[in-house]
């Protein structure tokens, strides 16, 4: 049903929840794969972005190393796991992953705002549920 499956997570305890759910979805699900999307929202000036050799800014490693456990957690369950990083504001950048990359569930995890700071900080999930074309489970 879930063969094409998008988890959004930074490492934290509610993204290693959706982890766990996304390998649920996958192992129950003949042939399917997850993609990682890891956004770290320390977006660049555009000087940052470029060096001496006209080369993108790479995610720094401790960064990646955040996620690390969970792609291991992956991987030992033999699930196809393809890892994609990249800088920006995470609502949009996971809505434009889901949206052009044709998945068919986003799987998130959810800070459990209350309603104010929900209204004032806005939530990831929120944003996303909002705005991709495909169904979304949200892990709280």
């Amino acid at each position: 049903m879930f063969k094409k499956i998008l988890l959004a997570g930074d490492g934290s305890p509610h993204s290693i929840r959706a982890c766990e759910k996304a390998i649920y979805l996958a192992k129950h699900t003949e042939g399917s794969s997850i993609t990682f999307i890891h956004v770290v929202d320390d977006v660049p000036s555009q000087a940052d972005v470029m060096d001496a050799e006209m080369r993108p800014r790479d995610i720094p490693d401790h960064r990646k190393a955040r996620i690390l456990p969970l792609q291991q957690k992956i991987e030992s369950e033999n699930i196809s796991l393809n890892v994609k990083h990249a800088f920006g504001e995470p609502g949009p950048t996971i809505v434009r992953e889901a949206n052009d990359g044709n998945y068919d569930v986003v799987v998130i995890g959810s800070r459990g705002l209350n309603q104010f700071q929900q209204m004032v900080l806005g939530s990831v999930s929120h944003k996303v549920a909002k705005r991709v074309h495909c169904p979304i489970l949200i892990v709280k």
